[in-house]
């Protein structure tokens, strides 16, 4: 569904991306791990288009996203942000319903508030929950909240930027649970990025190591653990030496 072909980009002397090639199929939870400032979520940025690439070429069902329709593609899409990234101003519903109120076909108010309760219920918050505002809610609460927007418009594409960040080891199960469900039930074709190897364990179907601007690994979920690469090695077990350790 998503193809990757030889995405460079710099900024200034930095080289962030060196020749990223990469595929994700339909249906399919590829998780995305890699060191801080290793280019995750310029890689996912990239793909939405929010950022230009220097060169090479990403496709979406094999058309290049650079010629399509900007709206209808970014229609497709559904993000839950590292920070949650709502509104202060807007209670819970109104984030939720964010997109569903705007642009062509907006429902009524009365029926986007409706669909953001159901999705609120989806993602395990009550219907009192969504004329409160963001900053009454505990972070897992605004998690969740964020999900609940990432999803309401139904995308086929979902990008999760380090989900369980800043929250408890049981909210992040939570969290993880709520994620592999969605994902599963709604058959959305999901990229999620994290350091957590929690988190890639409980929603991966595939796993891609990101390094010195290359994807240095990739495979299945289950061959991470075994995998002979020493710097996914080094990464997954959290050593503080080897091969990346001596780059720094």
């Amino acid at each position: 569904m998503i193809e990757l072909r030889d995405i460079r980009k710099a900024f200034g002397p930095k080289q962030v991306l060196d020749g990223v090639d990469l595929k994700v199929e339909t249906g399919e939870s590829l998780v995305i791990i890699g060191g801080s400032g290793t280019g995750k979520s310029i890689t996912i940025k990239c793909i939405l288009g929010l950022v230009q690439p220097d060169s090479g070429t990403i496709l979406l069902d094999g058309q290049d996203i650079t010629k399509a329709d900007r709206d209808a593609f970014l229609a497709r899409f559904g993000m839950l942000f590292q920070g949650g990234a709502l509104f202060d101003s807007m209670p819970v519903w109104q984030n939720i319903a964010f997109r569903l109120l705007r642009g062509p076909g907006r429902l009524p108010r009365a029926e986007a508030r409706a669909l953001a309760i159901e999705k609120l219920a989806r993602v395990g918050l009550g219907p009192e929950t969504a004329d409160l505002y963001p900053a009454e809610l505990s972070g897992g609460m605004q998690k969740r909240a964020g999900l609940a927007r990432a999803i309401a418009a139904d995308p086929e594409i979902i990008f999760f930027d380090e989900p369980t960040a800043g929250l408890d080891p049981i909210m992040a199960g939570v969290i993880n649970r709520l994620i592999r469900d969605i994902v599963d039930e709604m058959g959305v074709t999901a990229i999620t990025i994290t350091h957590d190897m929690t988190t890639v364990r409980d929603v991966a179907h595939r796993v891609a190591m990101l390094h010195g601007g290359k994807i240095r690994w990739c495979g299945p979920v289950d061959a991470v653990e075994t995998a002979d690469d020493p710097y996914l090695d080094q990464f997954i077990h959290g050593r503080a030496e080897g091969p990346i350790a001596t780059l720094r």
